[in-house]
């Protein structure tokens, strides 16, 4: 299953490649609100039914609560996360986009924030790049609070980043207090594969984010061996790498990060073909390698 994530929608700046371009010249918050709208509307109409937002994600939530408001759509299942508080003021050039804290206090704030722009719309809440670091798994208070929201039919997850993503997976499966997973893996950071395969073996729903890596294996970026694999396809970089981890037998919801409906289009394409994840084996990059990398991505 395709599914559409709203990081590069809500808010006028983000790390993708290419990510101005594709937004154009009106990042007002009214032009993003339509912008988003016509992307929802598109993704909905082409079958798409997994939404994911976040409270960091600028203004995604009210723009998506906006939407379910309008449309009351049939069958749809929508994600939020906390632990970032988005800081830059709608500024593209801010200095500083999105301010984490994972504690208790942050939890009861931003759950009341979504509540407010989702209400009864909301399956599931994650904690938002949950680490072992941070001590999250291990806090009491916050696992109480998500215990307590789950009793209510919520759904509760995390989503985890960096080089020892595997780690945090398997820990978290552990506490067994989580019903979903959202982790990074592409053609090139492959690292968290056996933690989600465990962790689909015991349950939970595996999300899956940045498929793509931030642009960097569509068409803009792709790596020649990528590029001639879709030009034998006759789709884009992108569709031949969402294709990869769609054939991953673990993985139940891969996020598209789309900004436009011909965006989420080439995306949606990886669903008429079918790709092998070893044959691009030698894209992998080490865990490490690949984070850093990302830390150097402008936000545009």
């Amino acid at each position: 299953m395709i599914g559409l994530g709203l990081a590069a929608l809500g808010r006028p700046a983000y790390i993708n490649l290419g990510h101005a371009d594709d937004l154009g010249p009106d990042r007002s918050p009214e032009g993003l609100r339509a912008q988003t709208h016509a992307v929802v509307d598109h993704a909905y109409a082409r079958g798409v039914r997994y939404f994911d937002a976040a409270r960091s994600y600028g203004l995604a939530e009210e723009f998506l609560g906006g939407w379910l408001a309008d449309r009351d759509p049939a069958e749809v299942f929508v994600a939020s996360k906390w632990g970032y508080t988005y800081t830059a003021g709608w500024r593209i050039d801010a200095d500083e986009h999105e301010v984490k804290d994972l504690g208790v206090a942050t939890l009861r704030r931003q759950l009341a924030e979504t509540r407010e722009h989702l209400g009864a719309w909301l399956r599931l809440y994650q904690i938002h790049s949950a680490t072992l670091e941070s001590g999250v798994l291990s806090d009491a208070e916050v696992l109480a609070e998500l215990a307590a929201l789950r009793a209510t039919g919520v759904a509760v997850g995390l989503t985890v980043t960096g080089a020892r993503q595997a780690e945090t997976i398997d820990a978290a499966v552990a506490t067994g207090a989580f019903d979903a997973v959202q982790a990074t893996w592409n053609l090139h950071e492959r690292s968290a594969a056996g933690a989600l395969a465990r962790a689909h073996d015991a349950g939970l729903r595996v999300i899956v984010k940045e498929a793509v890596a931030n642009g960097r294996l569509t068409d803009r970026a792709a790596p020649p061996a990528l590029a001639a694999a879709a030009r034998e396809l006759g789709v884009g970089a992108d569709a031949v790498a969402l294709a990869a981890v769609l054939g991953q037998p673990w993985a139940d919801v891969v996020l598209s990060g789309a900004s436009t409906p011909a965006m989420l289009d080439s995306n949606l394409a990886a669903l008429t073909v079918t790709v092998d994840a070893d044959d691009f084996a030698a894209l992998v990059e080490p865990a490490e390698d690949y984070w850093s990398a990302r830390s150097e991505l402008a936000w545009d």
